[in-house]
């Protein structure tokens, strides 16, 4: 018993196989919902139409999630959180973590960053770890556009 066809299963091949694996040992499923029961002929044919477009549905929201999320790239709004690691900040760690004083916990407590975050964009000794060159390079891009313009 469900309560939902589309709780069962991502795709129509899972439901059906699901359901196929049920049968085979005697086991029915009724859908509460949409009044399925896939121990009669008529059921399983239900069974088979609501599985359709369950997946039908599943597919149009993935479809216009895609679609919003390419719109709002091509409007240059990019997804998921701000970094936490800025250019400015990155150039500071750099140079603390250079200065063998700093204990790394203190550059990361100061640049407000996470101690697994200072040392995924720098090493010990201040370099740049291969994380950090995102940020470098949109620095590189600045200095090159702007020269373009001058």
């Amino acid at each position: 018993m469900v309560w939902k066809l589309d709780r069962i299963g991502r795709s129509l091949a899972h439901v059906v196989g699901l359901v196929s694996d049920l049968q085979k040992q005697g086991i029915g499923l009724k859908v509460l919902t949409g009044d399925v029961d896939t121990t009669t002929t008529t059921g399983r044919l239900v069974f088979g139409i609501f599985a359709t477009l369950a997946e039908f549905e599943r597919d149009l929201i993935h479809e216009r999630t895609m679609a919003g999320l390419a719109a709002a790239r091509a409007r240059g709004r990019a997804g998921g959180r701000p970094r936490v690691m800025t250019l400015k900040k990155l150039k500071a760690a750099m140079a603390m973590m250079a200065d063998r004083d700093n204990a790394a916990r203190d550059v990361a407590a100061e640049l407000g960053v996470s101690l697994s975050t200072l040392y995924a964009y720098v090493d010990a000794k201040g370099k740049p770890r291969e994380r950090a060159s995102d940020l470098l390079a949109s620095k590189r891009r600045a200095k090159r556009d702007n020269s373009i313009q001058a």
